[in-house]
């Protein structure tokens, strides 16, 4: 088990979670969010690719639209 920071709050994930299956666990559709991690903003193309590890610092930003 790893724990992680996930907007501010630790959490425990298990061993090779990816940022795809975080958000999937989540519930959260990756088509209207950012994800910033450890400081660096990532593209979507490697949710499925990259793997989460002990100490990682995730924050998830949702995108509304509005007028």
């Amino acid at each position: 088990m790893a724990k992680i920071q996930l907007n501010g709050k630790k959490i425990t994930i298990k061993p090779k979670e990816t940022i795809y299956s975080l958000l999937k666990k989540l519930k959260l559709n990756n088509t209207k969010i950012a994800i910033e991690y450890n400081g660096t903003i990532i593209p979507k193309m490697i949710f499925k690719k990259k793997l989460l590890k002990n100490k990682d610092k995730i924050e998830i930003v949702h995108f509304i639209g509005g007028g």
